[in-house]
């Protein structure tokens, strides 16, 4: 059946969802009470449009700015340097941090031509240095994904960072190598903060 098909291709396209899992999404949606798949394609059609980028960390926000950048209690003088958006809500979810966030919006991958100018590395920057006028930055935390791509951008980092006054630290192990902080339980993250380290 062409309806069927058509809806098991377009959620293989989801990551983590093989045809198996979408054909038994596709059934499901079958069975249930059509209110239910109505307001579900009114939710997925409406996504894209209220859901945007923080314009100052670049996490996900339904307003100009994120909650967490518009909360006038946290940290201002700590940013944490994550790789994507869902970074900061898993963060946030250990309730250990209480800074400000930064995103990245990828890791470099020359193989897959990602360099800097691809990534939110100027922004980053500039954030830094405009602080140091006002509410200066005293430490960046790099939590990129301990990985290959996620070192390697860690240590641009920290190179770029050489000649600011700030303190440059790396989450500590805990996370397993290879491992995404998507996936992180909380108390791993928790610990993962205490024992993070100057690069």
């Amino acid at each position: 059946m062409k309806a069927i098909e058509d809806l098991v291709s377009l959620l293989t396209h989801l990551p983590g969802l093989g045809r198996k899992s979408a054909l038994r999404i596709a059934y499901a949606l079958l069975k249930s009470d059509i209110a239910f798949s109505e307001a579900l394609a009114e939710h997925i059609r409406t996504l894209r449009s209220t859901i945007h980028f923080c314009a100052e960390c670049g996490s996900y926000s339904e307003a100009e700015l994120c909650q967490v950048c518009s909360d006038s209690s946290r940290d201002r003088h700590i940013i944490c340097v994550v790789e994507q958006p869902q970074d900061v809500i898993t963060i946030e979810a250990s309730k250990e941090y209480r800074g400000l966030y930064h995103v990245l919006g990828g890791l470099l991958s020359p193989l897959e031509g990602v360099g800097p100018d691809r990534l939110s590395i100027a922004k980053l920057l500039q954030r830094i240095r405009i602080s140091l006028n006002s509410e200066p930055i005293q430490e960046v935390i790099l939590a990129t994904n301990p990985t290959i791509e996620g070192d390697t951008t860690a240590l641009y980092l920290k190179k770029l960072l050489e000649k600011d006054p700030v303190r440059v630290t790396r989450l500590a192990t805990g996370i397993p190598v290879g491992g995404d902080l998507e996936y992180a339980d909380r108390l791993t993250l928790a610990r993962s903060f205490r024992g993070r380290s100057i690069l």
